[in-house]
């Protein structure tokens, strides 16, 4: 999939063409958007994304590499688990009327390489970024947790 059809680098800060690979994240918009650093969290921001009151965002970004860590884990999937992780993936953007994806205008990049969209769902103690990212792996057939609201049960899996 060429994800720069939609996610387009002229979204990002750094407009830089060269990056092969996107990484993609699903969350709270107010949190995304308002929480530089965990010390700048806002009571009202965390209330709001605790309760599902706010609404939700993809944060694309854009690398031309990845290197294999402890918070970046390598798999190999076929091309029919691929398709199925890119239905889950698009899903989860909202779309305009002529079913683009909507880029949030901001000035809270992380980073020159990332932008943020639309999505669906809303953020709440139930359903958060790691309950996204770990329906994504269930979706295309790899190891992932019943459910849970934290990362390390994912990773703990591809130990």
């Amino acid at each position: 999939m060429d994800w720069s059809k939609e996610l387009k680098f002229e979204n990002t800060v750094g407009k830089d063409t060269a990056a092969s690979f996107v990484g993609m994240g699903w969350g709270d918009k107010g949190f995304y958007l308002n929480t530089p650093t965990w010390a700048q969290l806002k009571f009202s921001v965390a209330f709001k994304a605790a309760t599902g009151l706010s609404t939700s965002a993809i944060h694309a970004t854009y690398h031309k590499e990845l290197k294999e860590s402890s918070s970046c884990k390598k798999i190999t999937i076929s091309k029919a688990q691929y398709a199925r992780l890119i239905a889950y993936i698009t899903q989860s953007f909202k779309t305009d009327s002529a079913v683009h994806f909507i880029n949030i205008k901001t000035n809270a990049n992380y980073s020159t390489d990332d932008a943020f969209y639309e999505a669906k769902r809303r953020y709440n103690l139930f359903y958060t970024c790691n309950t996204w990212a770990n329906n994504a792996l269930k979706a295309c057939g790899q190891k992932a947790c019943l459910w849970t609201p934290a990362d390390s049960p994912i990773f703990d899996k591809y130990k």
